[in-house]
């Protein structure tokens, strides 16, 4: 009896510790798509709905580096005149057609869009990093949102901001890929 107990003891606190250890995390997203790493792909500007200078731009770079992990080989990311990186931008719907007729005529099928919603160190003692983003693919030819995921991660005080930013953004891009042929 006692080591039923000791043993029910000890796999409840390799759970809670687990739980504990993996940070807080929460992610919606749609069915992933079928679709083919094989064709080129383009990562578009990323919105910044922060207060975080450049917020958007470094998970671009995230996100660029995680798709090519995950396969995607033919991979451009849009060129510097089509970045808008203001507090203040209310031109997000004109900058994305823009960066879709780009995308055109380069001659890519599909698109990563996204927003940053999050992207600070908390207010307090321990300064956890914090980071929400929300992202989509896009089918460049017709503008159709194929898939589309958000969420939102916390780290403990000692962690990267960038690095809770690419847990949070690999779990993502795997599950919007999860689908795909090669």
């Amino acid at each position: 009896m006692k080591n039923a107990i000791n043993s029910f003891l000890s796999r409840l606190i390799l759970t809670l510790g687990l739980i504990v250890l993996s940070g807080c995390s929460t992610l919606d997203h749609s069915a992933p798509p079928d679709l083919d790493s094989a064709v080129p792909w383009v990562v578009l500007p990323f919105a910044n709905n922060t207060e975080t200078p450049l917020a958007a731009s470094r998970a671009e770079a995230i996100a660029e580096n995680l798709l090519r992990a995950n396969g995607i080989a033919r991979l451009k990311r849009y060129p510097a005149s089509l970045q808008q990186e203001s507090l203040f931008d209310a031109g997000e719907k004109r900058s994305l057609e823009a960066s879709l007729e780009w995308a055109r005529k380069e001659g890519a099928r599909y698109a990563l869009s996204g927003a940053v919603d999050e992207w600070r160190y908390k207010v307090g003692v321990d300064g956890e990093p914090a980071v929400g983003i929300a992202l989509s693919i896009i089918d460049v030819n017709s503008g159709e949102i194929l898939w589309s995921g958000s969420g939102g991660k916390s780290g403990w005080s000692r962690e990267a901001l960038s690095a809770v930013a690419r847990q949070l953004m690999r779990s993502l891009i795997q599950t919007g890929l999860s689908a795909r042929r090669n």
